[in-house]
């Protein structure tokens, strides 16, 4: 009898010290395929809100809104599946409009206060100065009508964005590829919205 009751206590303890860690652990795996993610900023498409290499956590369950930054599943061009980070410009049903860098949702005039800072170095030296470090990208913005034009180079075009599908772009759009050149991204492409960068320390905060 005594040896089943330290057997009992032995198993007790195990239950005691183990089972919470082993809770605890189930609970953060289910979180990370069912609530959030860390993601990894891949290039300068998204310069100067997001740097590459930085670090996000992504959120799966909140709603999309407009200009929103998210992370969507890409397909490239040799047919693997990537994450890109982007910003929703366009709502499921919108009819985005830009003409020479100015927003048009649906008619309306819209400001995009996130681009003020490279708008301001594209009218200065057309971000030459902004792409020291990539002589493709000056001689992109070189040769662009405007900060924001369309495939074909167009700074004044319009996208009609089919229900249940968003219009993604990137911040930079001088270099972004985006849904200018991709196409919209349907709803069950969005993997979710980025809420806190973590990585570097310097640049710790939420969006």
């Amino acid at each position: 009898m005594r040896r089943q009751n330290r057997k009992q206590g032995a198993f007790a303890r195990f239950i005691a010290e183990w089972g919470l860690f082993s809770l605890t652990m189930a609970l953060g795996y289910l979180s990370i395929i069912f609530v959030w993610n860390l993601v990894v900023v891949d290039g300068h498409s998204m310069d100067p809100t997001l740097a590459d290499k930085e670090r996000l956590v992504i959120v799966k369950v909140t709603p999309i809104d407009r200009f929103d930054i998210v992370v969507a599943k890409e397909t490239d061009d040799d047919g693997k599946e990537k994450q890109i980070v982007k910003r929703v410009i366009g709502m499921p049903g919108d009819t985005i409009r830009y003409e020479n860098d100015q927003l048009y949702i649906n008619g309306e005039k819209t400001d995009e206060p996130y681009l003020t800072d490279y708008m301001e170095k594209f009218k200065d030296d057309r971000l030459q100065s902004t792409y020291s470090y990539n002589s493709f990208f000056q001689r992109l913005a070189q040769n662009v009508q405007a900060f924001t034009v369309d495939k074909e180079g167009n700074p004044n075009f319009t996208i009609e964005v089919p229900q249940g599908e968003y219009l993604l772009l990137g911040d930079d759009r001088i270099v972004s590829k985006d849904s200018r050149q991709v196409g919209t991204f349907k709803a069950e492409q969005i993997q979710g919205e980025a809420k806190v960068r973590f990585w570097p320390f310097k640049r710790i905060g939420t969006f």
